[in-house]
């Protein structure tokens, strides 16, 4: 099996094995706990409702009806992942396991302070998830699985804990927009410099040397991650650490007995979305699979850090997943608007009444222009009326479904296709 882009930086020399590898991480993880620990979950509270909920729920079960209650495994939580997704799904059982005792240490602590009866908490690598003797509906496993000394292992065990309709949120590094980094990896590596915190300042202070034109530049200004200790060694100077490109991502799934779903959002993949849908190769990119497309892309732009999907078992129960706008099911769709999506009024293009934005996106060119005709159906977009009922008798019925695609492609919205499902 080829390695993934840019993992050979990472064996520690030829000493690693595999157990010698998960015991440098555990210990990395001991001494730089991560995220740095927070004591205060009061306003990450309040910023989630049933809104929200309902909008999570559909992004990654389209077409199942909202439910609150689902059973749901944060895999490698840190110190506050598992209290966050407790808090977020109260009516869930919560279940965080980590190989730091001290994130769980933490996490315990924030269970206790906020009364969260429905989290669970085990100090349990990855691997042997298996030893909690359940299955989940919902496993998250962000930011962990390009850690591990087998990221396949890691993979295929979460995949045998997923019910059999269960969704999988991964999130793994992605290797071109994190070349500088890798490039400071290897400088710190050929210098021999360790995580002690007289060695972390130094490198701090050092970094403000870096020429302006060097790749890691832009992350040092935009990352929040360099902005504290834990986020710079957790950056640089991790025992071990790989990047997925997404053909690779697609294998390292397949590998594991998983299929990919959709991307968390979506829009900066996408050729209808942003600069390339107006641009000569357009044409050209709609040609390809949409695998094909998603990699064209990653290539295209060249600054992605990470890759976030929703991904299934290969052997789930048949479901139309996907939103499919080609029949007429389209129309029996609920559409639910993505709660960090913004209207602004300000500086439009011609022709537009407003621009709407997500603000996770974090590419300039992905806004989408609207006019009066499409603000008026999306101001009827309520998570209760279908689209047959949002556009009642608008008449032309192709330019309601093109404008809903593509407030869907461009991550302003999710769709709940449970009526299509159930009249199919």
């Amino acid at each position: 099996m080829a390695e993934p882009f840019h993992a050979g930086l990472n064996k520690i020399g030829m000493e690693g094995s595999a157990s010698f590898v998960a015991a440098q991480v555990t210990d990395f993880y001991e001494n730089h706990p991560y995220p740095p620990p927070v004591d205060d979950l009061d306003a990450y509270r309040k910023s989630w409702d049933d809104r929200r909920r309902r909008a999570e729920s559909h992004l990654f079960w389209p077409s199942e009806p909202y439910r609150e209650d689902r059973s749901l495994l944060v895999a490698g939580c840190g110190t506050t992942q598992a209290a966050h997704y407790a808090m977020r799904w109260p009516s869930a059982h919560v279940v965080g396991i980590d190989v730091s005792a001290k994130s769980i240490a933490f996490t315990q602590e924030l269970k206790r302070r906020y009364a969260l009866e429905n989290l669970e908490v085990r100090q349990l690598p990855l691997e042997s998830v298996a030893e909690l003797r359940e299955t989940f509906e919902y496993v998250v496993c962000t930011g962990v699985l390009h850690h591990l000394p087998d990221p396949d292992a890691g993979l295929r065990a979460l995949r045998d804990v997923l019910a059999p309709a269960g969704a999988l949120h991964v999130m793994v590094y992605a290797p071109y927009g994190r070349a500088g980094i890798y490039m400071l990896q290897d400088y710190c590596r050929r210098l021999g410099i360790g995580h002690t915190d007289a060695e972390i300042r130094d490198l701090a202070e050092t970094l403000k040397a870096l020429p302006l034109d060097h790749p890691l530049v832009p992350l040092l200004r935009n990352s929040p991650d360099f902005a504290t200790s834990a986020g710079l060694a957790d950056a640089l100077l991790h025992p071990r650490d790989r990047a997925y490109s997404v053909p690779q991502l697609m294998e390292f799934l397949d590998r594991a007995g998983l299929e990919f779903g959709r991307w968390l959002r979506q829009a900066p993949y996408l050729p209808w979305c942003g600069a390339l849908a107006s641009a000569p190769h357009h044409s050209k990119l709609i040609e390809l699979t949409a695998e094909g497309q998603n990699a064209a892309i990653e290539l295209f732009r060249g600054t992605m850090v990470r890759h976030s999907a929703v991904t299934y078992r290969k052997d789930r129960p048949a479901q139309n997943a996907s939103a499919d706008f080609e029949g007429d099911a389209w129309l029996r769709y609920t559409p639910v608007h993505l709660p960090d999506t913004i209207v602004v009024r300000d500086r439009l293009p011609p022709g537009a009444t407003a621009v709407l934005i997500n603000r996770n996106h974090t590419y300039t060119d992905l806004y989408l222009p609207i006019d009066e005709l499409q603000e008026r159906l999306l101001e009827k977009v309520d998570g209760k009326r279908t689209i047959a009922e949002i556009c009642g008798q608008w008449g032309d019925c192709n330019l309601v479904r093109d404008f809903f695609r593509q407030l869907w492609r461009w991550d302003q919205i999710v769709l709940d296709t449970s009526a299509a499902v159930v009249s199919s």
